[in-house]
């Protein structure tokens, strides 16, 4: 029968852990036995050693070895067996010079010469050593005979059964084997536990579908289009994927650190570190819209996905400029359905002259408000925001002004973002304006250039900023405008929150100020209202012609 090894990840640690634990407690066992074995015959021969050396001092044992003659009932006969029975040894044997027992366990041995070479011993050496002699193996000691002068004349032997040795050793086999189950069944209960655990951590998979996740998982992570970065449970980056480096401008090195050691403080760092709740967050990194969601794990960790609005962001940009022109041109047909209704009643009436008065009149103020704004903002899209901005204000009951000291020459370098920057701040001065009813509610745009860094400021009448909020109106989320409620409830007593789908215009000015090394700051305007200013350095390429005034760091003209 062929054994099959298990698939199962549990299975195969769980076998492999009893399998490795019978082979130490077998190895231990082995290698605790071996030397006991060796052990045992030295504290064997150790001991009839000493009974040797204890026979050979007695002091009359020389000299009846010497004054008598060798017989079973002689004196050193009696001597040798009292030593013998005393201490429990297979013989304790005297011998002379010339190698004679003068005592022995068998009596009819008595006189007749040893079985083994005693000459080392009679030498004056002590021996030890495991032999075989009359009486069978034994753990033996030899050791020489002294006079009271000094001088040999004879040796005493002295051997323990081997047998009482070797059982001594199968005698602690029994004990041995025990404590080697106690500890073999305590492994493998601790394999078992260990393994069931390890089951509900794979989930009961096996290593080769581990190794196809591992390879699935690196697919998918470096291949999708969101970014993935997960933490553990200190708030330590884990895993950051392709996606994610490149949306954050995170590189290799920032696995194994901390959140804010890689990123700067903000809004992006809060949400990724879960200190602002929710889902769909929105957050703004290196100009790019981002949308974050974030999961918590098991383990205490996290696991962040973020997606890339940037161009959905774009695209809705373009919608409301798009918007804004169609509501612009709404607003002129409206206009000019009123005024041909009027220039209809004259021709009907007959004042012709009067009709004709009347459409001079339309024309040269259309004309001259476009032309005053083309002759002070150079760069055609900037020029046509205006317009369109001015014929959207005036449809809400507002006049958009565009300052005296506007003058903005056509050397943009990027009118785009200009466009965005101007857009998003006329769009949320008429919202703030239309949030406050006063007489000649007002807009105001300034454009101004100042060698190749452009200066654009919008003031309105609204309600204006708190002190305390005008940093604060800048953070991605952050809006004014209040969250869209149900039918019949009440308005929302805070007039500033985080809001999910709203806060980014602001965000966006600042983070394109930074971009180019500026600046993007509210303040407060005389009279009411707030006033937006905006300083984009080298957004204006180098123009000889351009006019040049000096501005101080924060901005405003001197």
């Amino acid at each position: 029968m062929r054994i099959r090894w298990p698939r199962r990840v549990f299975a195969q640690v769980l076998t492999a852990q009893v399998a490795l634990t019978t082979g130490v407690m077998v190895l231990a066992t082995g290698l605790f036995l071996a030397p006991l074995s060796s052990e045992l015959d030295d504290q064997a021969m150790r001991r009839a050693l000493s009974i040797a050396q204890t026979t050979a001092a007695a002091p009359d044992l020389a000299r009846e070895l010497v004054t008598t003659e060798p017989a079973a009932h002689g004196p050193v006969q009696a001597e040798a067996e009292r030593i013998r029975t005393a201490t429990g040894a297979l013989y304790v044997v005297v011998m002379d010079t010339h190698g004679v027992r003068w005592s022995h366990t068998h009596t009819d041995e008595i006189g007749r010469h040893v079985s083994t070479d005693p000459s080392r011993t009679l030498a004056g050496r002590q021996v030890r050593q495991i032999d075989t002699g009359t009486l069978g193996r034994s753990a033996r000691a030899k050791v020489p005979l002294r006079d009271g002068q000094g001088r040999i004349v004879g040796a005493v032997s002295v051997g323990i059964a081997y047998d009482s040795v070797r059982g001594r050793l199968f005698g602690t086999i029994p004990a041995l084997l025990r404590y080697a189950g106690a500890a073999l069944a305590v492994g493998v209960l601790a394999a078992v536990a260990l393994s069931r655990r390890l089951r509900r951590r794979t989930h009961g998979v096996a290593f080769a579908d581990i190794s196809a996740l591992l390879d699935e998982r690196e697919a998918m992570l470096h291949g999708i289009r969101e970014g993935v970065v997960a933490f553990d449970r200190r708030g330590r980056i884990r895993l950051v994927n392709d996606e994610a480096a490149r949306l954050l401008g995170l590189d290799a090195r920032a696995a194994g650190r901390a959140l804010d050691e890689v990123l700067p403080p903000g809004r992006t760092t809060d949400v990724l570190a879960g200190r602002v709740d929710g889902t769909d967050l929105l957050a703004v990194s290196g100009g790019r819209v981002l949308v974050a969601n974030r999961m918590p794990t098991q383990d205490g960790g996290a696991v962040v996905t973020l997606r890339d609005r940037t161009e959905l962001e774009l695209l809705g940009r373009e919608l409301d400029g798009t918007q804004g022109l169609l509501d612009a041109l709404r607003a002129q047909d409206h206009e000019h359905a009123n005024q041909l209704h009027t220039l209809r009643g004259l021709l009907e009436l007959g004042r012709y002259e009067r009709a004709v008065e009347f459409v001079s009149e339309v024309a040269s103020a259309q004309r001259a408000s476009a032309e005053q704004i083309a002759e002070r903002v150079h760069d055609p899209l900037l020029s046509a925001l205006l317009v369109g901005k001015a014929a959207v204000a005036a449809e809400r009951g507002v006049s958009l002004r565009v300052s005296s000291t506007t003058l903005l020459p056509d050397a943009v370098v990027d009118p785009r973002d200009l466009v965005t920057v101007l857009g998003n701040l006329i769009d949320n001065a008429l919202d703030a304006t239309g949030e406050r009813r006063r007489d000649e509610p007002f807009v105001e745009v300034e454009l101004r250039a100042e060698h190749t860094t452009a200066v654009l400021r919008v003031s309105d009448t609204g309600p204006g900023v708190p002190p305390e909020l005008r940093e604060r109106i800048f953070a991605e989320g952050w809006s004014t405008k209040a969250a869209a409620r149900a039918p019949g409830t009440a308005p929302s007593a805070r007039p500033v929150a985080f809001h999910r789908g709203r806060g980014i215009g602001l965000a966006l000015v600042r983070r394109l100020a930074e971009r180019y090394g500026g600046m993007a700051r509210v303040t407060a305007r005389a009279g009411g209202g707030a006033v937006f200013t905006v300083v984009l350095p080298e957004a204006l390429a180098r123009h000889d012609d351009a006019p040049v005034r000096r501005l101080t760091a924060a901005g405003e003209p001197r």
